[in-house]
This record gives C-alpha cells, sequence and structure tokens, in this order.
C-alpha cells in the first residue's frame, strides 16, 4: 500500500516486471507520466511525513535515481524551492 496521492506498489511493481516490448506506446506514456508525478509527490513530503513502508521505498527510488541520473543530490521539492528562492 502507498500513502495518498501516490502509486500504488503493486501497480509499479507490475510496471517494472512487465517487459517494454510487451507495452503498448500508450502503456509507456502513462507510466512516464505517473512515474513523473510519483517522483514530484514524493519530493514535496519530508521522509518523517510518510508511511514506514512508503520512506523505505522511496528512499530506494531516491537512490537508484541518483545512480541512474549522475548523482542528483536533491529532492525535486527541494529543486523547486531553491527556484523559488525558498531555501530549505
Amino acid at each position: 500500500m502507498s500513502d495518498s496521492g501516490r502509486k500504488d506498489f503493486t501497480t509499479k511493481a507490475k510496471e517494472e516486471l512487465t517487459p517494454d516490448s510487451m507495452k503498448s506506446t500508450q502503456d509507456k506514456t502513462k507510466e512516464a507520466a505517473t512515474d513523473t508525478t510519483d517522483r514530484i509527490a514524493r519530493g514535496f513530503q519530508s521522509d518523517e511525513g510518510k508511511s514506514g513502508p512508503q520512506e523505505a521505498f522511496d528512499k530506494g527510488q531516491r537512490a537508484h535515481d541518483n545512480h541512474e541520473h549522475g548523482g542528483a543530490t536533491e529532492s525535486v521539492g527541494d529543486k523547486v524551492k531553491g527556484a523559488l528562492g525558498l531555501g530549505k
């Protein structure tokens, strides 16, 4: 189970386990959009405000994203706050 407004763990697992070759273009587009929305939501909520499973899942996703995308250390929320001059 995921926190309110977040992509459900079972949905995410199903998407990850299904090979891209078995997905339609529409499915791939939908996944990309919902993944982006989920990452944005992840960035705006502090880990302290999340359920234990959601916090653990988000930490794993951040580690994966950091590895895949060159080691970004700030969350999306931190980047938006910085861009708006709100600091941390």
